[in-house]
């Protein structure tokens, strides 16, 4: 079990989860935020963080954003457009920095109005 960024985040990005989480384990994709469930810790400080209501514990999720636990396991475990290799546990998001790809989830959906 771990905590999942929803549909909500897409196009926003507000990054205050991101100042919240003690363990560095939130990255940032083109358009939306994505939390490693192996780095997670589970301590829920992002939840309450997030203005836009879109960070849930995955077994929380609404069933219209189910889809977002496998987006989330998806940022970390599969090949990416542009990328040679999954990007796994690289140890903390600093390290990584923001990455311009999506997942096919996330990529797939209309862009929202600025």
């Amino acid at each position: 079990m771990t905590y999942v960024i929803a549909e909500p985040c897409v196009d926003v990005k507000d990054r205050s989860c991101i100042e919240q989480c003690p363990v560095d384990c939130i990255y940032e994709g083109g358009r939306a935020l994505y939390i490693n469930p192996d780095e997670c810790i589970e301590c829920g400080a992002c939840e309450p963080a997030c203005p836009m209501d879109a960070v849930f514990y995955d077994a929380d999720l609404p069933p219209e954003l189910e889809s977002a636990q496998q987006s989330n396991l998806d940022f970390f475990r599969e090949l990416l457009p542009g990328r040679d290799a999954p990007l796994g546990n690289p140890g903390g998001s600093r390290r990584v920095g923001p990455l311009t790809v999506d997942t096919p989830l996330v990529s797939s959906l209309p862009a929202k109005n600025s």
